[in-house]
């Protein structure tokens, strides 16, 4: 035989492909299998001691069988395995939730006496109120993205930015941020991008955030979180996730390595309609100001000059739902639904108008998409329309 000259290397879409799933032709499979054990058997109770011990001291996964569904689970396993490879990181931690992702990243910083936090805003209205109450004892500094270096504190655990942001789709400088940072760990929202746009570790960023209830899974049936990592914080992140039991269940693990699969080619093609819709929303008179990031994306944000409630009332083929990141589109409100938990004056303040609508562009024929908005949107005024409407960024 010649020498193999297959690439080590792998591309993004070969990844997305083939991550978490390379074992399988070995084992006489094609597709991945959904292990729902919540137990598993074991006759040397001496030997499952010692991988107790081991985990309790590392957070590191136990080598050989599995031992309960708490502590780990081979399918979700091998989603974690796929979404590091994608992200670049050495390893990644599935939840429950991405709620419980961000609650276990805080807690692992808490537990060491690191419960100040700063961070940029807009994030998600559920990040932003879980600071802001203090519900894990955790205390926030809120600043822009210059301000961040100046925020630290010696007990500063985390600095948490989301980019592009929700709702607004704000961009920040994730290097410059992550230089600001020093030695205080940078946590990336980077639910919008996804590794397909953005891979915020290449960037300095240390743990990379996703609710990957959205693009991740991708068809608004699964709810999940994961954070990437390296291997050091995956370990405590563990300990976190087996003691306050914010687990993945197996069959969550296998939709989202099954979702994964397609993330390149579906974000790729909903961006494409999202860009075309941002373009035919800036030159619209109906609209006073579109947002859309530089880096692309699938999330289009606009201020309607009317009633943005009659937006949400007028649609038919665009789904009037909260979330975002499916095959097929969603409109919200973000002042009345996903920020509503934020204060008013702090929203506005971040630049979340009463005004906006939030877009999340499926799959669908871009021609129909605008049909429903244009016809939700109500009549057409005379107005000239403005180029300088469409804001990047």
């Amino acid at each position: 035989m010649g020498m193999d000259t297959r690439r080590t290397t792998r591309a993004l879409a070969t990844e997305a492909v083939h991550a978490g799933r390379d074992d399988l032709a070995g084992l006489g499979l094609h597709a991945p299998p959904i292990d729902l054990s919540t137990t598993y058997p074991s006759y040397d109770s001496r030997a499952e001691a010692a991988r107790i011990d081991s985990f309790a001291a590392t957070g590191a996964e136990p080598d050989g069988p599995p031992v309960y569904g708490r502590l780990g689970n081979p399918t979700v396993a091998r989603f974690e395995t796929a979404l590091a490879r994608l992200e670049g990181t050495e390893s990644a931690v599935a939840f429950a939730s991405g709620m419980a992702a961000l609650s276990a990243a805080l807690l692992v910083r808490g537990s060491m006496g690191l419960r100040h936090v700063v961070a940029v805003r807009p994030m998600y209205g559920c990040s932003d109120h879980l600071l802001t109450a203090g519900l894990l004892g955790s205390e926030v500094t809120w600043t822009d993205p210059a301000g961040v270096a100046d925020a630290l504190r010696p007990d500063t655990g985390l600095v948490l930015v989301e980019s592009p942001a929700n709702p607004t789709l704000a961009e920040i400088d994730l290097r410059a941020v992550a230089h600001a940072c020093g030695s205080v760990p940078l946590l990336v929202d980077n639910t919008f991008a996804t590794p397909v746009l953005q891979r915020p570790a290449e960037h300095g960023a240390r743990l990379v955030l996703h609710s990957a209830t959205k693009y991740l899974g991708g068809h608004g049936d699964v709810l999940a979180g994961v954070v990437a990592c390296d291997e050091e914080f995956a370990g405590r992140l563990r300990q976190v996730r087996f003691a306050t039991g914010g687990v993945l269940h197996p069959l969550a693990g296998y939709l989202l390595l099954r979702g994964l699969s397609t993330l390149p080619v579906r974000v790729r093609a909903a961006s494409a309609n999202a860009a075309e819709l941002a373009a035919r929303l800036a030159a619209d008179p109906r609209v006073d100001r579109v947002h859309y990031p530089r880096i692309g994306g699938a999330m289009v944000s606009f201020e309607v000059n009317g009633d943005p409630h009659e937006v949400i009332a007028g649609v038919r083929l665009i789904t009037p739902a909260v979330s975002l990141g499916s095959v097929d589109s969603l409109i919200q409100h973000p002042a009345s639904i996903s920020h509503r938990i934020v204060d008013a004056d702090d929203r506005r303040g971040a630049g979340v108008s009463d005004r906006l609508l939030r877009l999340s562009v499926g799959l669908e024929d871009v021609e129909d998409l605008w049909a429903d908005l244009d016809v939700a949107l109500g009549e057409r005024k005379a107005a000239p329309a403005r180029p300088e409407a469409l804001a990047q960024g």
